[in-house]
């Protein structure tokens, strides 16, 4: 996919050189739930489903004590056919991007006629048992504001919870944010006519500001919105990113804060990777930038 808010148009293939091995990111992930207490474990891209080695890497960190929480971010194009090999292989849970429900705005938005794919692997991935299922809509001006009521309709009758994500002033589009923007006050005045009742839902660690709903046909499900510009979340973040050539990102709107290869790389260096993180996790700041400096492809959500 190239969607509009994520990929430029310009970038090619966004494998890594060097990217971290198997083996390492094992390597990691217990380091980091051995020593710094880290309960929940997200892959995410660009789109992981690109490795190879996918299964591999979902095996193994599914087979360490401690990881309560094993999840996959994913554009769901590939998820059709490999939903099962996943769920078999450890995976608990995904979150899957659809940024609309009709076929020509999905293809606007992503560059891809796949919106049948990913309706495909939304049912592949219940088949498997991969949930809950959450679903990710980045919400545009000029683009899919007129799916939410469609897109909320879906989501609530399948038991998939979805949430409205504020479009963040980074990647192809951050010179267009200003016309592009819509608030989760907006978008709450579009689906308000389609629903009885809003009961807010404790939020917890999770990013998004989650509601019980009751729409105007009696179905209940859940609604988030996540909301980076109108109501950020940065005092209650305890994430850390740490992208395939081993880059640590404290911060999705931030620049890297250092690199942890030196401490994987000729040989394994337990001491200095608590140094490195520490020192990274240290440059945190309490509020994110007002302009991010990277694009979402190539560090994820």
């Amino acid at each position: 996919m190239r969607c509009a808010y994520c990929r430029p148009s310009w970038l090619g293939h966004c494998g890594q050189r060097g990217e971290l091995t198997v083996d390492e990111i094992e390597r990691l992930v217990r380091h980091v739930v051995t020593h710094h207490g880290i309960r929940k474990v997200r892959l995410t891209g660009g789109d992981p489903t690109t490795r190879s080695d996918l299964v591999q890497i979902i095996e193994r960190i599914a087979s360490i004590d401690g990881v309560d929480d094993l999840a996959m971010t994913t554009n769901g194009l590939s998820l059709a056919a490999r939903a099962h090999a996943y769920a078999a292989a450890g995976l608990g849970r995904v979150n899957i991007s659809l940024d609309a429900m009709q076929r020509d705005t999905f293809c606007q938005i992503t560059g891809v006629d796949g919106l049948q794919r990913v309706l495909d692997g939304l049912d592949a991935a219940q088949a498997a048992g991969l949930g809950p299922i959450k679903l990710n809509t980045v919400v545009m001006k000029h683009s899919n504001e007129d799916q939410l009521e469609l897109l909320m309709r879906f989501a609530v009758g399948r038991g998939m919870e979805i949430r409205f994500i504020e479009l963040m002033p980074m990647g192809p589009l951050a010179d267009q944010w200003t016309d592009r923007y819509i608030a989760e006050s907006e978008m709450k005045c579009v689906l308000s006519p389609h629903i009885q009742h809003w009961e807010p839902l404790e939020q917890g660690s999770d990013s998004a500001r989650r509601f019980g709903v009751t729409l105007d046909n009696g179905v209940i499900g859940v609604v988030g919105f996540i909301t980076p510009m109108s109501c950020n979340f940065c005092a209650a973040c305890s994430r850390i990113r740490i992208t395939a050539d081993g880059s640590i990102y404290p911060c999705l709107m931030d620049r890297p804060a250092g690199s942890l290869m030196s401490a994987m790389r000729p040989r394994f260096d337990s001491d200095r990777l608590n140094r490195l993180l520490i020192e990274s996790l240290a440059q945190k700041r309490s509020e994110h930038p007002s302009t991010g400096y990277v694009t979402m492809t190539t560090i994820g959500g």
